[in-house]
């Protein structure tokens, strides 16, 4: 007989001092713990004594203690790549002339061209406060959120990140990316004009990350040019490299993540205490064979350097002729070859991502299928991959799945031990979170719906 399920949790404001009764990863399902938080980070965690409980099967909440009966209790989820600017374009009625037909990129290309042509503030602002609300209520307190800039939308993408980064300081760390999708060296002007955007934008205190899209120059010489500029324009100004690279399939073609990985040396990034690098997509190195993931390994060698899969973009926008699709291997490299990767939602609701949500545990568990990783420790590098290791690669501080003392009080709450279809391990949340989760940041409740 089921047991009656306990009412919603109420809404609280206010930091927490002690989480109690909750079930944690890695312990026996059976076993339940208390939490306590001080100044934002995890103080303690003691065995929970049942005997102090009052009895009742409802979620309590008095004097800073949550009491929150036999729910899991897991780290915050991250988003490492995710567009703000450019979310929800096929939904919004302001651009539904914009539709899909081809599916391909270059439509896709054209399609966010056309709907730049039109963004203002109250739009991009609409739209991305829906995104971070949205993963605010799935367990997301840090993103790295891409802000474009080019000669057509200015600075109107980087004004509204940086009013929403300041409007949700409390609630979700926004990390912005200032991000050059348009080419630096190639087209009428040559670049001239993003290079001058995007080098006032690397100026901007605000501004933690620079991006860029090598792969959309017009030949191989200008797409090292890109790599070469942004890795001494990031390197200058003291921020995070994030590229997007190698966003094709075709065997015949050559990666350029070599040469890249040249430059870094180059410029010397270690030595000159260069931030974190992230090379986003990389299509292409999913056709690497063991022999090529080993050398890549020792090429990286001390480089800070972390790869991020974007299945739902990848497996829509990249195909062969023979339809062949990929997405980087993330398990494989992390559990076999010792990279450093994360997975991410890349675009939600646009021409280069129709499908899917704010939520990174749907990509999670869209993984136990791609990579046919469904044993309990590759559920946990899955999950790793959205929340400890996404923080880690966009150089955030991560809570780690061992939840240990000292820690950020970063955490996802899950839904109600009261029935048995709960969420009590970290498999079972990989293969299927649900909808119902409280999220805590920094031991205070800041979304949520359970």
């Amino acid at each position: 007989m089921n047991q009656e399920m306990p009412p919603a949790l109420p809404c609280l404001s206010g930091h927490l001092d002690k989480i109690a009764g909750v079930r944690l990863p890695g312990k026996p399902s059976s076993s339940l713990w208390d939490v306590s938080i001080t100044d934002g980070r995890i103080s303690s965690l003691d065995p929970h004594n049942p005997h102090q409980d009052s009895g009742q099967a409802a979620d309590i909440m008095q004097s800073g203690t949550l009491n929150v009966v036999n729910r899991l209790l897991a780290p915050s989820l991250c988003h490492a790549h995710v567009h703000l600017d450019k979310c929800f374009l096929l939904q919004d009625l302001k651009y539904s002339d914009l539709q899909i037909e081809n599916g391909d990129f270059q439509e896709a290309m054209e399609l966010t061209g056309k709907a730049k042509a039109r963004f203002d503030q109250d739009d991009l602002l609409r739209r991305g406060r829906t995104l971070i609300e949205e993963s605010i209520s799935y367990g997301v307190t840090t993103m790295r959120a891409f802000v474009e800039v080019d000669g057509g939308v200015q600075f109107k993408c980087i004004t509204a990140g940086l009013k929403l980064k300041a409007e949700y300081q409390d609630r979700c760390e926004i990390q912005l990316c200032a991000f050059a999708q348009l080419p630096l060296f190639s087209g009428e002007d040559g670049g001239a004009e993003v290079r001058k955007l995007m080098g006032l934008a690397a100026s901007m205190d605000d501004i933690e990350a620079l991006g860029s899209t090598p792969y959309v120059e017009e030949d191989l010489t200008k797409q090292i040019a890109n790599v070469h500029w942004m890795t001494s324009l990031s390197l200058k100004h003291g921020k995070h490299l994030d590229l997007h690279l190698d966003y094709f399939l075709e065997e015949h073609k050559e990666p350029l993540v070599w040469t890249a990985l040249d430059i870094f040396e180059g410029y010397q990034w270690v030595e000159n205490k260069g931030k974190k690098i992230t090379l986003g997509h990389c299509t292409r190195l999913t056709r690497f064979n063991d022999q090529e993931w080993a050398s890549l390994k020792q090429s990286i060698a001390n480089l800070p350097i972390s790869f991020v899969g974007l299945p739902t973009s990848d497996l829509f926008m990249m195909r062969t002729p023979e339809n062949v699709r990929g997405t980087l291997p993330v398990v494989a490299m992390i559990q076999r070859h010792g990279l450093d990767a994360a997975i991410a939602i890349n675009n939600v609701g646009n021409a280069f991502t129709p499908h899917g949500n704010c939520d990174p545990l749907s990509i999670a568990s869209l993984g136990v299928g791609i990579y046919q990783a469904g044993t309990k420790q590759q559920t946990e590098i899955l999950y790793e991959a959205v929340s400890s290791r996404a923080k880690t690669a966009i150089g955030c501080e991560p809570t780690s799945l061992g939840l240990e003392v000292g820690e950020l009080a970063d955490f996802v709450l899950f839904d109600s031990g009261g029935d048995w279809r709960c969420r009590k391990t970290i498999p079972e949340v990989v293969y299927d979170a649900g909808s119902k989760r409280a999220t805590i940041r920094r031991g205070r409740w800041v979304g949520g719906n359970l």
